[in-house]
């Protein structure tokens, strides 16, 4: 079973959503694409600007259709563009098992007609063939230049406001030390929502958000740490903003102060460190922020030699979507290819595509930690002093909880570090192979341990 384009050119809402599907409709875009035994099921995964795949699926009897993306166009760009590969045959739809999430679907639909809903209005006129088109060029010669001269002009406006925002920052870090951090403790949240405010105006959004986090980092730690932990967060935006002054074209320093670079702008980076291995997902980490976005970090453990022991799959989703569904399962083995942007030390990847690891990944034991954990904790403080976390694979030892019912990790040798959160009971007092953790502001947050019985995840 097969659509026919004039199909999907009539399901479309606008021209635009049809433009954007064509630019969609090409297969290196797509990743796990399949069909049912009877080929009216179709499904695939689709690249987006986070670090997860959209997840789209259609039903070609009655063309309801389903999308993991935020968009509020019904159907949207991708659900379309999937349709586009089915109809023209871009891409193979090969009979395969349906997906859980598939499945999922179908269970939840009411009957068999959801799908497009009319809504009353008219359909804009559409055309495919304007769709297909590039976009012309303007036939004034001198068109090129003024775009380039314009573009040039952003770029300097936008240093020089981001310079600005800088220069506000520590002005604003100096005026905390001088009216105590005590004070400053107390009213962090009123204090760090006006600054931040002030550096989205400057360009600076990145920063922003790490101002608008930064009382709730202060605030879940014990009452006698605050202190030393607000100087700790102001002294590392302060190497922040220097650095940038130092470096501003450093894509690590201005993806930590103003904006990440876009996919496609990493993806064609031929500089940019690329890594298949198997990949062990540790721990998904999911936390809704002040400005209204819901951060999903995924951290991946190297299970290879060569290339980084860790990788952090990060995706944003506005938090009026809802919970979305995890692409992953702690636990979960898989081999993939990673693309990392660029770093002193790389963390941030995007997976290109990944499928399930092999027979012997399975009983493969995690990479042998180095028994001096110091090293771990100074190499990001040498290389990155402004992080606000950095993961470390933390050698045997032990979790434990002392009088005052604080918890703690404890190696072999002795070195000690106090646990950020709670931990599951049954990890306490546990013989730990090796653990990884996020080290950020003198505490540990757990993400796994491997014991001698297998794994024990803290965070599933």
């Amino acid at each position: 079973m097969a659509i026919d384009l004039r199909a999907v050119e009539q399901l479309a809402t606008d021209q635009a959503s049809l433009k954007a599907a064509a630019g969609l409709a090409k297969a290196g875009k797509w990743s796990a694409v399949g069909a049912s035994s009877d080929g009216a099921l179709i499904w695939g995964q689709c690249a987006g600007s986070g670090a997860n795949p959209y997840r789209v699926m259609a039903d070609l009897r009655d063309l309801g259709n389903k999308c993991t993306c935020p968009s509020r166009k019904f159907p949207c760009k991708h659900v379309l563009a999937l349709l586009w590969l089915n109809a023209e045959r871009i891409v193979p739809f090969a009979e395969t098992e349906t997906p859980d999430w598939v499945s999922d679907w179908l269970g939840r639909r009411r009957g068999g007609g959801a799908g497009r809903h009319a809504t009353g209005e008219p359909s804009a006129p559409k055309d495919l063939e304007a769709a297909r088109a590039p976009k012309a060029e303007m036939a004034d010669p001198q068109a090129a230049v003024r775009r380039e001269a314009a573009a040039a002009k952003r770029t300097e406006e936008t240093q020089q406001a981001i310079l600005d925002a800088l220069d506000a920052l520590e002005q604003w870090i100096g005026d905390q030390l001088r009216l105590g951090l005590g004070a400053f403790i107390d009213d962090a949240t009123a204090r760090c929502r006006r600054i931040a405010a002030r550096m989205v105006d400057g360009k600076a959004a990145a920063l922003a958000g790490r101002l608008d986090e930064l009382p709730a980092r202060l605030l879940a730690l014990p009452m006698g740490e605050r202190v030393r932990g607000a100087v700790v967060e102001l002294g590392k935006l302060v190497l922040l903003a220097r650095a940038f002054r130092a470096r501003p074209r450093d894509p690590e320093i201005r993806r930590a102060v103003a904006t990440t670079e876009p996919r496609e702008t990493l993806l064609a980076d031929p500089a940019a460190m690329r890594v298949t291995s198997t990949w062990e997902v540790l721990a998904e980490l999911v936390e809704t922020r002040r400005d209204g976005l819901v951060s999903q970090a995924t951290w991946l453990l190297n299970l290879e030699t060569g290339g980084p022991a860790f990788a952090m799959l990060l995706d944003f989703h506005p938090a009026t979507a809802g919970r979305r569904a995890s692409v992953f399962t702690p636990g979960e083995r898989f081999a993939g290819e990673l693309v990392f942007y660029p770093a002193a030390l790389p963390v941030r990847a995007i997976l290109l595509g990944r499928t399930p690891g092999p027979a012997e990944a399975a009983a493969a034991p995690w990479p042998r930690p180095i028994d001096e954990i110091g090293p771990q904790l100074m190499a990001p403080l040498l290389d990155q002093p402004w992080a606000i976390e950095s993961p470390v694979l933390l050698p045997a030892g032990r979790l434990a909880a002392d009088a005052a019912g604080a918890l703690w990790w404890r190696a072999a040798d002795g070195t000690t570090l106090p646990l950020a959160d709670a931990v599951p009971r049954p990890l306490l007092g546990t013989a730990l192979d090796a653990a990884a953790a996020l080290w950020s502001n003198g505490r540990l947050t757990l993400l796994a341990a491997a014991t001698p019985w297998g794994r024990l995840g803290a965070r599933d």
